[in-house]
């Protein structure tokens, strides 16, 4: 399996820095405009891309089917309402490509699959929620393009069913550590399976993330976290199942530049860098005198102790002081001066 997957002008996975997408799920309340102003919002707060749904209702759900405590009325009537038509996807499309930022775009049955790939995409996210229908992700799988699994709801047994099928098509993947509680508890979110799964299924392995604010996703990219995604909202007051696990702009450019920052800052190097040198020449400390030290005289601890700065050419370190104890001054040295090695005998 492959390490990395192309999304766009991206290569995405393990030394590259994180990918990070705004998911518009329906916080566009089904309104156009409001789809087009997210993706704007998008792009200027430095998103890689922005995520979009797609639903073919009679094809992916029975009218009657249980809501969760965030739904204020039946799952498929807020679908039904809030579902954007392929005029509109075909639109964000092109608004997408004249900004520079990917469109991307979940389904949720085949028929949603079949209009995704008359539309063109280039790679295909799936949601948590069809973790367990494997007829739907080898399906999706046969097409070819790159994959986005997320593996909310769902066992590390169940997760490990659906990776040995899509494995068994040759179809690039990676895997999204997801909790689906909106939103998540932070003692839900398990940051600690991102770098179990990459090991054990030995694929990318990113986060999308339920929980309030920024710090799952900037702690997700500390564990190795590829991908990021984060569900977007222009106003946490609009009524809607997502808005109140959604962030809104401000905080998605703070998390793109967090993310991206902890990338950075999450090397293993250890050396003394350019930029500290000028720093040890003060920071540091030396041996000096305390006292007057005639020459011939045995040095004792109440005659040396160490201040700053640190050593030059030919002084002594301070972690050399036990060195010069009981040491014989082989010159006379004044109070509150750097001890040099030339100072000491023996």
């Amino acid at each position: 399996m492959t390490e990395t997957i192309q999304i766009g002008d991206r290569q995405v996975g393990e030394g590259f820095p994180p990918y990070i997408v705004a998911e518009a799920c329906i916080n566009h309340q089904g309104d156009p405009e409001l789809a087009r102003k997210m993706v704007y919002m998008a792009h200027a707060m430095g998103c890689d891309s922005i995520k979009f749904q797609i639903h073919v209702l009679e094809d992916e759900m029975l009218r009657e089917a249980p809501q969760s405590d965030n739904f204020e009325e039946p799952l498929y009537d807020t679908l039904d309402k809030t579902n954007l038509s392929l005029d509109v996807h075909k639109e964000l499309i092109e608004l997408c490509e004249s900004l520079g930022i990917q469109y991307l775009c979940t389904p949720f049955s085949k028929a949603g699959v079949d209009l995704l790939v008359d539309l063109g995409v280039s790679v295909f996210k799936v949601g948590s929620g069809e973790l367990t229908n494997i007829p739907l992700q080898k399906y999706i799988a046969s097409k070819g393009k790159p994959m986005i699994i997320s593996t909310g709801m769902a066992t590390e047994d169940e997760i490990a069913e659906t990776v040995d099928a899509v494995k068994a098509t040759g179809t690039p993947f990676i895997l999204t550590h997801c909790v689906s509680a909106y939103p998540t508890p932070y003692h839900r979110v398990n940051l600690g399976n991102i770098p179990k799964y990459r090991e054990r299924f030995g694929v990318p392995v990113g986060l999308s993330d339920h929980s309030v604010g920024i710090y799952t996703s900037l702690g997700a990219v500390a564990h190795g976290a590829c991908f990021i995604e984060k569900h977007l909202t222009l106003d946490r007051s609009m009524p809607g199942p997502d808005h109140q696990s959604s962030i809104e702009p401000y905080e998605l450019g703070e998390l793109v530049k967090g993310c991206r920052a902890v990338f950075e800052a999450n090397g293993s190097d250890r050396q003394i860098f350019p930029e500290e040198r000028e720093i040890v020449a003060w920071a540091r400390e030396c041996v000096v005198t305390e006292k007057d030290i005639a020459a011939g005289t045995v040095i004792t601890a109440d005659m040396v102790t160490v201040k700053r700065p640190s050593p030059g050419p030919g002084a002594v370190p301070a972690k050399h002081l036990d060195d010069v104890i009981g040491k014989t001054a082989a010159t006379a040295m004044s109070a509150d001066r750097q001890v040099m090695w030339s100072d000491i005998e023996g």
